[in-house]
């Protein structure tokens, strides 16, 4: 991309050339944030544990491998595209950043099931070799862990990444600034990796709940989502000091660019909701099929057994009824 004649605006430089599909869509690597670059290392680390594994002839699946490598391409398309060059300047186009990182990415990610890829990997032996797989399971099992993963904390997170970022001086002072910039995408992306980690729960969380209680913390920040775009979309005023004078070159109105950055946030939130209520759902209906199943060969070993069949505790429950009866006529 031609960085000719490039406009400054709160610290950040941006592109005198006009947004265009070629140009936004285009990567743009040599104003990639340092976040496109975490993640390479992240496809190479899980590349990484992938060859350990099959060193010591441990099968993975390919769709894990497949769903962690679409999440660090997103992650990194997003952050080395024309997306983060003109996203410095256009609201819209942050605003779609923004939804991947939070919504998208993570999670591919969590479907690639690093942490369980990692117990596998790592080696479990006494001394300094089995030191890094100790050091993850404390701190999984450990309080903070389980305080981070709580719907009390996640939720309350999720809401204030939209709230408490746009709606408060914070998005204009992180702007400023490339490190403040990288922190907010960071914060986006560990926004989401902690809301959708124990939701969709493929792998070994801090805090476990049931699939019902994974549909409810799944739904209740919906319409706060929703309604932060409505404000958006309503506004009229620009509400962001960095988006209220773009380069004239660009052509470009702020509101209603901001106007179209309330509506990506408004829809975007839809799909990825949907398609973790369904796998979380197919999650719940296949739990349940194993219970039967295992309930039903329970059962058929106690016939074979001789054995009545019927469930300890429930023969009790039965007796006391009959004892019951039998004494009082």
């Amino acid at each position: 991309m031609d960085h000719d004649g490039m406009g400054g605006m709160g610290g950040m430089h941006l592109p005198e050339l006009p947004p265009t599909a070629a140009r936004v869509l285009g990567l743009d690597l040599g104003s990639a944030s340092p976040v496109a670059w975490l993640a390479v290392l992240l496809a190479v680390g899980y590349g990484l544990g992938l060859w350990r594994l099959q060193r010591r002839g441990v099968s993975w699946p390919v769709g894990r491998t497949v769903a962690w490598l679409v999440g660090c391409a997103l992650l990194f398309y997003v952050t080395a595209s024309g997306l983060q060059t003109y996203g410095m300047g256009m609201f819209s186009l942050h605003m779609v950043q923004h939804m991947v990182l939070t919504m998208l990415s993570p999670l591919f990610l969590l479907m690639g099931a690093p942490v369980t890829l990692a117990l596998r990997g790592l080696p479990a032996v006494p001394g300094p070799a089995g030191m890094p797989r100790r050091v993850l399971l404390s701190c999984l099992h450990s309080r903070l862990a389980q305080a981070v993963a709580s719907p009390l904390f996640t939720v309350p997170l999720f809401i204030a990444s939209l709230y408490g970022v746009y709606f408060t001086p914070v998005f204009d002072d992180l702007m400023a600034s490339t490190p403040g910039h990288t922190l907010m995408l960071l914060h986006f992306l560990v926004t989401g990796l902690l809301f959708f980690g124990p939701i969709l729960a493929v792998d070994p969380w801090p805090r476990q709940s049931s699939h019902g209680g994974r549909m409810l913390e799944l739904l209740l920040p919906a319409p706060f989502h929703a309604f932060f775009g409505v404000i958006v979309i309503m506004s009229n005023t620009v509400l962001l000091s960095s988006y209220a004078n773009p380069p004239a070159s660009w052509g470009i109105d702020p509101l209603y660019d901001q106007g179209a950055a309330g509506g990506i946030a408004w829809s975007f939130g839809e799909f990825p909701t949907v398609l973790v209520l369904a796998v979380v759902f197919f999650s719940w209906t296949r739990s349940e099929e194993r219970a039967n199943r295992a309930a039903d060969r329970s059962y058929e070993r106690a016939v074979a057994r001789g054995e009545s069949g019927e469930d300890p505790a429930l023969t009790a429950y039965n007796e006391r009824l009959r004892r019951m009866a039998a004494q009082n006529p």
